[in-house]
């Protein structure tokens, strides 16, 4: 009983792995490759639309009608005619496909090997877009955008926690990944709709465990501490977790069952720790040993999951996370004892949402462009520092970038001090130059 019981979850997670569901989904929502083995595998131009199942049709009567001719006129004319035509036929074939669809490659090049990958066709852009929408609420502009903008203007009570929560799971997600070591799906028949991920191993998808994070925890923290309507909060929770989960096969990066995996795995680790922010936070604020134990630990769980695996992009990836989470934690502690955007009392609680006119909407725009602004100048300032710094201090060869930063000893401190700094000056510095400029 158990035996079989167990052979069938093996076959069932051998079901869900299987590229061809990606494949499928992707034919569905329109993507499908430019390359003839591409168009034959799925089925496409020539089997769906006729004006190109005409045009293989003609050009096998002319391959017909050629092999008639060339065995009047020899076998080298045979030959030659034949190979014309081939081309020929498969010239138009790619034209007949293309014209039914935008043809576009990744927008990203691969982080790792610099592949721009292959060409694809788009027959529905409004499925494209929203997909790529989706993608992006799990990569770096959309962090850098977001954690600060809630912290800003809306509440950086809120947004310490989430940040918090999305250390965590973004932490132990690609920790997983280093462990399980599970290849992205299989390309025929998936298309590569993005490349940056593709290096990168597949089991879970952090995009879908971020995802499914930070919309449920966005509600759970908001809920009751925010009035708002409580069907309004799930909706927008569940369609952003839907739309980031989709979003990430449509791209042709995750099977379904490293969808899956990802969304429980995050959910698991939201139940697990979900009690414990309140004191992570009071800790980071108050404690006075605070800032040692901060930056110790995220030193050190950088250095861990650097010796889980060879270097990929999600080394960087963890260094960035760890960096952005510690700098955020020391900016707790220094707003705390400055009294700089301190936390709403208990009675004045549930918050009321401010009335929508244009002056708060120019402010927040003004808050939020300003503040991105002092961000990307840290960012790249502190990169051309770092960089250059560690190659030296290493003996490490600074020409190539690239290949520098695939030595731990430049990728984990150039990424630590280069987000610890964004992260510190997002809740600290920049509330603190509003707040003198009267912004705030």
């Amino acid at each position: 009983m158990a035996g079989g019981l167990k052979a069938g979850f093996v076959r069932l997670m051998h079901h869900l792995q299987d590229p061809q569901h990606v494949a499928r989904f992707q034919r569905l929502c329109g993507v499908r490759g430019t390359e003839p083995r591409d168009r034959l595998r799925y089925g496409a131009p020539s089997a769906r639309h006729g004006d190109v199942q005409n045009g293989g049709g003609d050009a096998a009567r002319r391959r017909t009608a050629g092999a008639e001719s060339d065995r009047e006129k020899g076998s080298n004319v045979f030959a030659n005619g034949a190979a014309g035509d081939n081309v020929n036929g498969q010239a138009r074939d790619k034209d007949a496909v293309e014209a039914q669809g935008s043809a576009v490659k990744p927008f990203r090049r691969n982080s790792l090997t610099g592949d721009v990958g292959q060409e694809f066709i788009i027959d529905n852009k409004f499925i494209f877009y929203l997909f790529t929408l989706g993608t992006e609420l799990g990569n770096e502009l959309f962090y850098i955008s977001f954690f600060p903008f809630f912290m800003w203007n809306v509440d950086a009570y809120v947004s310490r926690r989430l940040v918090v929560v999305w250390v965590l799971v973004m932490y132990l997600g690609q920790c997983t990944k280093d462990v399980i070591r599970w290849p992205r799906p299989a390309s025929p028949p998936v298309v590569k709709v993005e490349m940056f991920y593709n290096s990168e191993y597949s089991m879970p998808s952090t995009h879908a465990m971020s995802g499914t994070a930070i919309p449920v925890s966005l509600f759970l923290l908001t809920y009751r501490r925010w009035e708002y309507p409580l069907l309004l909060g799930l909706s927008l929770a569940i369609s952003w977790c839907v739309l980031v989960c989709l979003s990430r096969i449509y791209m042709g990066m995750h099977s379904i069952l490293d969808i899956i995996a990802g969304f429980l795995y995050s959910l698991l680790i939201l139940v697990v720790f979900s009690h414990a922010l309140d004191i992570i936070d009071t800790f980071n604020c108050t404690h006075p040993y605070a800032p040692l134990i901060i930056i110790s630990l995220h030193v050190g769980l950088g250095l861990f999951s650097f010796t889980l695996d060879t270097w990929s992009t999600s080394r960087g990836d963890t260094a960035q996370i760890l960096g952005s989470g510690a700098g955020i934690a020391l900016a707790s502690h220094i707003n705390y004892h400055l009294g700089l955007l301190p936390d709403p009392p208990a009675s004045v609680l549930p918050l009321q949402p401010p009335s929508f006119t244009l002056s708060l909407i120019g402010l927040c725009l003004l808050r939020f462009l300003l503040g991105v602004l002092i961000l990307l100048a840290t960012r790249a300032v502190m990169k051309a520092l770092t960089i250059p710094l560690f190659c030296w201090l290493f003996g490490i060869p600074s020409n190539d970038v690239r290949k520098a930063r695939q030595h731990m000893e430049v990728e984990l401190p150039y990424r630590y001090i280069v987000y610890g700094t964004v992260g510190l000056n997002a809740l600290f510095l920049v509330p603190f130059l509003f707040a003198h400029v009267g912004l705030l």
